[in-house]
């Protein structure tokens, strides 16, 4: 359960295609935010657990044996979510965000076909595993200094700042004005590559290793 479209996009060119060899297929499926009576579902951002619980009961009742998963940005993630008004106050980024998947998965009984998973801080974090991909895509190579700057004031990209205007998609959106995230986000982790972004990215890492491990048995 992704999302919206960039999130989609990255787990069919990117995330898929690395796992074929392991005989893993990821099957991304858009959170619907709004349904209409005709025409086509509103889709893409999470507006309310509600919303989020109805679509992924679907998608959990209709997945048979098969591992359910999310990624959704831990980042801006309504209030209404399980464990977001109990998280340690005093916790680390990744205490926090593992209280939060672990109030999730809860929830829902605990299923051993659920994981929950948070994108910490949010999707536009793992861009940052590379200093040199963005500027290049975006054709400003000149720019490479300020991604280094945002870089080496935090030990990993998944614990740049979550406030507003300090959250990883404010960052390179102030950077790079012309920053399309559908268009250019996939794209830049396309060229970072997964193993590179997995090296910088503990949570992100831990999660894929529970997915190899629980697609293993």
């Amino acid at each position: 359960m992704v999302e919206g479209q960039t999130e989609e996009r990255f787990t069919k060119d990117v995330l898929g295609p690395a796992f074929w060899e392991k005989q893993l297929f990821f099957q991304p499926t858009i959170l619907v935010t709004k349904k209409v009576k005709s025409g086509p579902n509103f889709k893409g951002g999470v507006t309310n657990f509600a919303k989020f619980e109805n679509d992924l009961r679907r998608l959990l009742n209709s997945a048979g044996e098969a591992l359910v998963t999310t990624m959704l940005d831990y980042y801006g993630l309504p209030s209404d979510f399980p464990g977001m008004k109990t998280r340690p106050p005093n916790g680390t980024s990744f205490q926090r965000v593992l209280h939060v998947e672990a109030a999730i998965g809860q929830h829902f009984g605990g299923l051993p076909n659920f994981l929950p998973f948070l994108a910490l801080h949010e999707f536009e974090a793992w861009l940052f595993s590379s200093t040199t991909e963005l500027p290049r895509i975006m054709n400003e190579p000149q720019k490479h200094a300020l991604i280094e700057a945002v870089r080496a004031a935090v030990n990993t990209p998944e614990e740049i700042n979550e406030r507003p205007q300090l959250a990883p998609s404010k960052r390179i959106e102030s950077m790079f004005p012309g920053y399309k995230k559908t268009l250019h986000g996939p794209t830049v982790m396309a060229r970072i590559g997964l193993a590179r972004i997995r090296a910088e990215c503990p949570h992100f890492d831990e999660w894929l290793t529970r997915v190899e491990e629980l697609a293993a048995k």
